[in-house]
């Protein structure tokens, strides 16, 4: 079984399995390292949560007929991390629409190789299951 074969056939499950990780790691910085969430990580938040219900019943029952309806949640999830994490690493941004209430959206809680941070792991999250629902949807048009 080839690499792509093997993500045709299961490439819904990874996009399910990354949305299960994406949230349980915004709930242990937030719940856990009591990490408080700014008001573009709530958008962030807002098309991951649905993903993990969504992507594990068409998981249960193999239905890839989900996929063109979890894929915008991907990628507007997505453009609002890419947003964020300019903001964070290009200080003008942060000027442009500044963050007016609680937590600044340019904080860094985590700086891991001077540019791993949240945003950015969210960035990949939903860039991971943009390319496995993807990859995954493949396999679906051609069995129609």
């Amino acid at each position: 079984m080839t690499i792509r074969s093997f993500m045709k056939q299961y490439g819904i499950y990874m996009a399910w399995l990354v949305s299960i990780l994406a949230v349980s790691g915004s709930l242990y910085l937030s719940e856990v390292l009591r990490f408080m969430p700014c008001k573009l990580c709530w958008f962030q938040r807002i098309f991951m949560y649905p993903q993990v219900i969504l992507l594990g019943i068409a998981c249960y029952k193999n239905d890839r007929r989900i996929i063109p309806y979890i894929l915008p949640l991907s990628v507007i999830g997505g453009l609002i991390s890419l947003y964020h994490y300019s903001e964070q690493k290009i200080p003008l941004l942060a000027k442009v629409l500044p963050c007016t209430m609680g937590i600044p959206c340019n904080k860094d809680y985590i700086n891991w190789f001077g540019f791993i941070t949240i945003p950015f792991l969210a960035l990949v999250a939903f860039i991971l299951i943009i390319v496995f629902l993807s990859l995954s949807k493949e396999d679906s048009e051609t069995q129609e």
